[in-house]
């Protein structure tokens, strides 16, 4: 935790009044999980109060440590409300009342703003899930946000109206999440929305329960590219906006409306709110997936790159503690949130919610996804929604022969393996084609073009697109005494890429190497960056991909020519990994402030 010294009787840290500036520029982070921390705020909170260590005299409200706190829609009602309460019941840090201020924000919006180094204008954030914490913590990076607990949970399922609901045969019978959504598919009068994955934590965990599900049986990549291309049609900008677009009364004609969706993916909390307001209107029935809700879980965090001071980070922890009273626990509760993983669910809640006994409502919470899981079915959702215009390029040099450690397997073969696992994810609708490289490989060319990039749905002659690039990843082979003819090739490349570019696709070159450029006569590195700059145009964005696989290769290298397109450089010890290193770039290069890896 650093410098964040426990308040009142907790620590006895002297006050630091300085404010320490936004430190731009750093577009990762690191967060420090700590528990101890929490545990000994929660449990001394009450002794402390108990024995006077904390002042609830008036003489503090002329001096208070002010705090902006910026939080999930969702929750910051709430929140609003627990600040009301705190400044009248002169709740104290070290004697000086705290004052805070709650800003309801978008999670995904303060999350850019961090990512891109920008001051957030708060110095307390809680998002609606951990999920955003990863996303600024990915692959390292100086520490500069400490997490110090959770303030609430609440489960995400599938809401809908009652005339949907009793079609599907509720409450008495269960669903899975895989067979909520093939309810979806096979009957187009089941109008299913949910939020933007990209810019929502329950659309995305949602999202990544149906990919897991559907991913662990036959053909089961191509039904989860199914089950979000059909999604995709109905998403919405963010969860409020998702609650919009049910029908507004029970009438035929609202019910009919094919703008209007029957059932949404949403949380307990956004279905016991809007039931909650519903006036004797229709309401919504809720379904708990019988196969696991995933969860929101409104992570605390302080951003220390903020410049927090010692008397501000005490006061947020003060304020945290504080969020855990039993008055504040009840608080959260009749705004439709869980105060505890570990008991069951007050009957309120559920029933308000739309819930059913019959329905596997107090099961515990499933493990959480992992977060390679999670950036998956992100990249893959990103490619499936956009469609994708992608030419790979192979390193085809006789290095690539060498075997992969703790296989018998030779880099080139795993390679071909995880291309292979690439390629099941895109749709008909995508355009991929194929080229490999090693010096001299076509006449005086370094490269060659192996398959065209054109529609994977597409024939043309000796079969479709998509078995064409299946024979030919499978047809993959090291040339003997090849060397790596990287920049050339890059080059030549990466002009194709932009002279082809598509409009309305995501346009982008990815580029395998296991080594450093080995042709003595190509281009020099600062003249194929400078290249590279002058063919990149925002308008037609074609962000390149370099992937540095092996020990031999240069991940730095790799980085500062991919940066000269706006891309990112990416390097993998094990060739394995090349699938989810794809997946993970895509969603950076389209997402803006994303940090390369």
């Amino acid at each position: 935790m650093g410098r964040h010294s426990l308040p009142d009787q907790y620590g006895a840290g002297g006050s630091d009044p300085r404010r320490r500036g936004l430190r731009r520029g750093a577009r990762r982070r690191t967060v420090v999980i700590a528990t101890a921390l929490v545990l000994t705020v929660a449990g001394g909170t009450a002794a402390a109060v108990g024995g006077g260590l904390l002042s609830f005299g008036s003489s503090c409200q002329d001096d208070p440590v002010r705090l902006t706190l910026a939080a999930s829609p969702d929750l910051a009602p709430a929140l609003q409300t627990a600040a009301k309460q705190a400044r009248e019941a002169d709740l104290t840090s070290d004697g000086r009342c705290v004052a805070v201020t709650v800003s309801a924000r978008e999670s995904y919006a303060v999350a850019d703003t961090l990512l891109a180094g920008k001051d957030p204008g708060a110095e307390v954030w809680v998002p609606d899930s951990e999920l955003w914490l990863q996303r600024l913590t990915a692959d390292g990076g100086a520490a500069a946000i400490s997490t110090v607990g959770h303030v609430a949970s609440t489960p995400v399922g599938v809401a809908m109206v009652p005339a949907a609901a009793k079609s599907l045969g509720w409450p008495r019978k269960t669903y899975s999440w895989l067979e909520l959504a093939g309810a979806r598919l096979r009957d187009d009068s089941l109008r299913l929305g949910a939020a933007d994955p990209a810019r929502s934590a329950s659309g995305l965990l949602a999202l990544t329960q149906l990919s897991t599900a559907a991913g662990a049986g036959e053909g089961g990549d191509t039904q989860a590219a199914a089950m979000m291309k059909a999604l995709s049609q109905r998403v919405s900008a963010s969860d409020g906006q998702v609650l919009e677009t049910l029908p507004r009364d029970s009438s035929g004609t609202e019910l009919g409306n094919p703008k209007r969706n029957q059932a949404l993916v949403v949380s307990e909390q956004a279905a016991h709110m809007y039931n909650s307001g519903a006036d004797g209107g229709s309401s919504l029935d809720f379904f708990y997936p019988k196969d696991g809700s995933p969860r929101l879980d409104y992570p605390y965090a302080l951003l220390d790159q903020t410049g927090l001071t010692t008397d501000e980070s005490r006061a947020a922890i003060r304020f945290m503690s504080y969020l855990g009273d039993a008055r504040q626990r009840r608080l959260l509760e009749r705004h439709g949130f869980r105060t505890s993983d570990d008991a069951a669910p007050p009957d309120v809640l559920v029933t308000r919610a739309g819930g059913s006994s019959a329905q596997p409502y107090a099961e515990p919470a499933g493990r959480p996804a992992s977060a390679v899981a999670v950036q998956e079915t992100l990249g893959v959702w990103t490619i499936t929604v956009q469609s994708a215009r992608i030419t790979t390029v192979v390193d085809a040099s006789a290095s690539m022969a060498e075997p992969v450690p703790g296989t018998e397997q030779s880099r080139m073969d795993v390679t071909k393996a995880s291309l292979l696992q690439a390629l099941a994810t895109f749709t008909a609708d995508d355009e991929i084609g194929l080229w490999d490289f090693a010096t001299e490989l076509d006449g005086d060319k370094d490269y060659r073009v192996l398959v065209p990039t054109e529609r994977l749905g597409d024939g043309n002659g000796g079969g479709a697109q998509r078995e064409r690039l299946s024979t030919a990843f499978g047809d993959l082979e090291p040339v003997p005494d090849g060397a790596t003819g990287l920049y050339d090739t890059t080059l030549a490349a990466y002009r194709a890429a932009t002279d082809s570019y598509a409009k309305g696709r995501f346009n982008a070159l990815v580029v395998l190497t296991d080594g450093r450029n080995e042709d003595p006569g190509s281009i020099s590195r600062a003249d194929l960056i400078t290249r590279l700059e002058r063919l990149t145009n925002p308008e037609r964005p074609v962000p390149l991909i370099m992937i540095a696989v092996g020990p031999d290769a240069d991940r730095e290298e790799a980085d500062r020519i991919a940066r000269a397109t706006g891309g990112s450089g990416h390097e993998v010890t094990d060739p394995s990994q090349i699938h989810s290193v794809i997946l993970k770039a895509i969603v950076g290069a389209a997402s803006p402030g994303a940090p390369s890896s």
